[in-house]
């Protein structure tokens, strides 16, 4: 199976109707397109949301609008290292948090000892693969009992739920990227999702350059009308390549792979990637092979991350669409 973009071509003609009206209209950045995308994410994740023209720009309007600026952000050294620049770019100081064997996700365990420690004002969670982060329960409860701003990078988890929640739910604002290589993908673009309507009124802005009043110091993250019509279509599709995957996975990679990564009860993957703890000679790489830990100089040693790291492969796993 050889790497696709997950669009299906039945959506061909529907993109192209909407891209000629964009082009008809003459309106290619800030029209109906985004509204449209924005309702139809907000209608799939059940929460208000806002598109980018990046994750990184979706990111740094959270980070800003809880004034993490000086502040200690903790993260998972599993991750992609947009995770802790968008905090550093922010102003932030960040440390690490060791993730688990079983989920690659954030340790409920390592994040309690490194609260204890570096007394962080905000928390990233990361959902890896496409599955949510199995401790998310317990980290949301511990970041709220303690007043820490919890942000969930969500760049994997499209269509993903656990107890029909999905991701972006449990914190205070939640990131997702729709950068090429997504199940649902613009190219480039990102979605902030959040139930605070002051973040959402702040971020409108922070997109715009902080148009009208510029009180909010912003910069140019809108993304354009023709990717926003690519999200539109892909959106639509969405429920049905998670289930498609979820089907392929269920009955061609998980009788090959007893030493996968399983899920608990209740949990569906959006299957970004399909994880295994065995080597195999056509992977697509791993999640990740290095940690931000290394990457950015820290001298201090997380187990679990460095174990991960060496100890992971990805079956290729990519939605072919109605062929």
């Amino acid at each position: 199976m050889r790497f696709t973009i997950g669009f299906d071509k039945r959506d061909t003609s529907k993109l192209h109707e909407y891209w000629d009206d964009i082009i008809a209209t003459q309106k290619w950045c800030e029209g109906k397109y985004t509204q449209m995308f924005e309702d139809k994410w907000a209608a799939h994740n059940d929460l208000p949301s806002l598109a980018f023209s990046s994750w990184g720009g979706a990111a740094l309007a959270a980070l800003e609008f809880f004034g993490l600026k000086g502040k200690t952000v903790l993260c998972p050294s599993n991750t992609f290292m947009a995770t802790p620049l968008s905090a550093v770019k922010a102003g932030a100081k960040v440390e690490f948090v060791d993730c688990n064997k079983d989920d690659l996700c954030v340790s409920f365990e390592d994040l309690k000892k490194k609260v204890e420690i570096y007394k962080p004002a905000a928390v990233w969670v990361v959902h890896i693969g496409g599955h949510i982060a199995f401790e998310i329960e317990k980290v949301t409860k511990y970041c709220k009992d303690n007043g820490i701003v919890l942000l969930e990078d969500c760049a994997h988890a499209h269509g993903a739920s656990w107890k029909g929640r999905k991701p972006g739910s449990w914190g205070d604002a939640g990131v997702y990227s729709f950068y090429a290589t997504k199940t649902v993908s613009t190219g480039e673009g990102g979605m902030l999702v959040s139930s605070n309507k002051e973040l959402i009124e702040f971020s409108k802005k922070y997109r715009n350059y902080g148009k009208f009043e510029y009180k909010v110091e912003g910069l140019n993250y809108r993304i354009n009308e023709f990717a926003a019509a690519i999200g539109c279509v892909e959106t639509d599709r969405l429920g049905e390549i998670v289930a498609w995957k979820n089907e392929y996975a269920k009955k061609h990679l998980d009788p090959k792979f007893p030493k996968r990564l399983k899920f608990p009860d209740g949990m569906i993957s959006g299957y970004y990637k399909y994880i295994i703890f065995e080597p195999i000679e056509k992977s697509t790489g791993k999640v990740y092979d290095l940690p931000c830990h290394k990457i950015m100089g820290r001298t201090y040693e997380l187990p679990n991350t460095e174990w991960v790291a060496n100890n992971h492969w990805c079956p290729p796993l990519y939605y072919k669409g109605d062929e």
